[in-house]
């Protein structure tokens, strides 16, 4: 008799790079016991560096390099690899990764889960009538459906049309400990010019510089301080951390707005929590969202946060609460929403510290990993009780 080995998760994602989605992939894997489940990541094109903040043992990541528009050989080759991993869940996520589920039909067995993390950029109120018809038709061949935010939880019942019952919503965690008050970055961490004087007010944003984050709109709204609080302005410095397609555009707009001296974009960072130590003020521009780790690691590390009031930000961001919430693409309330903040030291004290509480009180990746499993572990009893279903557990490879 074979030796029994936990159930094989094969999770499918675009790529896997510095991003939310990823992040949370790199998470759960990480802090799944590993007698529980077995894992394996497909990326449908590449993986970069990020892909070393997989701690957990014996989690392969193929890379299978699909080319612009059908490729069929890419479907050709996902095909053989999923006869040959027999997974027992296949769990792909967002719109890129929904068709390859049609490629596991035919398999005993096999469950398949799809995860919403946020919706196109080119689609952002999720309305798109192609999108949505391809969307309801893979609905048949879909046994559960994840949302992370109440608001794409919705989206699935109200336009996908999909069941209730087959939709879990389970907010992302935050590691509470790494993302702290308490953290301390090195005194030399910033800019040396940044360090001439004691009295900067440090705006900072975490992301993927790509265009539904629109970190444009922040370099406009400190540009706009320049005009309507001239002495507050002075004292401003924006930290923009990440790094992706429209770096060259964000640096041309710093240069074209004057903001050279007082602008700093470091790249990638693995030292997230120590920025967000020198940081007074976190804003979050999004012309879109689904649950913003970066939101809520800012939040875990005592910071007020302003933000767009899209998506699963409003599940977040109380307005006057723990930050501030405005509208999408408005540099002009955005800019007013800073100096109402900078310049009252207290309200920024308070709202950090209910943004701190906010998040020990609700987002956990403990709580969140245990969610996804409850999940995996409910699919998996049911499939158990079928009859004539053929498990896969023990001859995956």
């Amino acid at each position: 008799m074979a030796e029994y080995q936990p159930p094989l998760i094969a999770h499918v994602i675009y790529a896997l790079s510095t991003g939310g989605l990823e992040n949370g992939l790199v998470n759960i894997i990480n802090r799944t016991p590993p007698d529980r489940f077995r894992h394996v990541i497909i990326c449908i094109t590449t993986a970069d560096d990020f892909a070393g903040r997989i701690v957990a043992h014996n989690v392969r990541v193929i890379q299978l390099h699909k080319r612009e528009g059908h490729d069929w050989r890419f479907f050709w080759r996902l095909w053989r690899l999923f006869r040959e991993l027999r997974p027992d869940i296949i769990h792909s996520r967002n719109l890129a990764a929904l068709e390859t589920q049609l490629l596991s039909v035919g398999l005993p067995g096999v469950i398949r889960v799809h995860g919403e993390h946020g919706r196109e950029v080119n689609d952002l109120d999720g309305t798109n009538w192609k999108y949505l018809a391809f969307r309801r038709f893979m609905r048949r061949f879909i046994h559960r459906y994840i949302a992370v935010s109440r608001d794409l939880e919705r989206w699935l019942v109200e336009s996908v049309q999909v069941a209730p019952l087959r939709v879990r919503q389970i907010y992302n965690g935050v590691d509470h400990q790494r993302f702290c008050p308490q953290t301390v970055g090195s005194p030399d961490l910033l800019p040396a010019s940044w360090r001439e004087r004691d009295d900067i007010l440090v705006v900072g944003t975490v992301g993927r510089m790509t265009p539904v984050k629109d970190q444009q709109s922040l370099l406009r709204a400190v540009a706009e301080l320049r005009r309507i609080a001239p002495d507050l302005f002075q004292r401003v410095r924006i930290l923009i951390v990440g790094d992706g397609p429209i770096r060259h555009s964000l640096v041309d707009l710093v240069d074209l707005l004057g903001l050279q001296d007082m602008t700093w974009l470091p790249g990638d960072r693995r030292d997230i929590p120590e920025l967000l130590a020198k940081m007074d003020l976190f804003v979050l521009p999004s012309l879109g969202e689904g649950i913003s780790n970066t939101v809520l690691e800012a939040m875990a590390s005592g910071l007020p946060v302003i933000a767009t009031a899209v998506g699963g930000n409003v599940e977040l961001v109380a307005d006057g609460v723990n930050g501030r919430l405005v509208p999408v693409g408005s540099p002009a309330v955005l800019a007013a929403a800073l100096k109402a903040l900078l310049v009252d030291d207290l309200a920024r004290q308070r709202q950090g510290a209910t943004a701190r509480q906010r998040v020990c009180e609700r987002f956990d990746w403990n709580r969140t990993v245990d969610a996804y499993l409850g999940v995996y572990d409910e699919l998996l009893q049911a499939r158990a009780v079928r009859p004539g279903v053929k498990t896969n557990t023990q001859n995956a490879g």
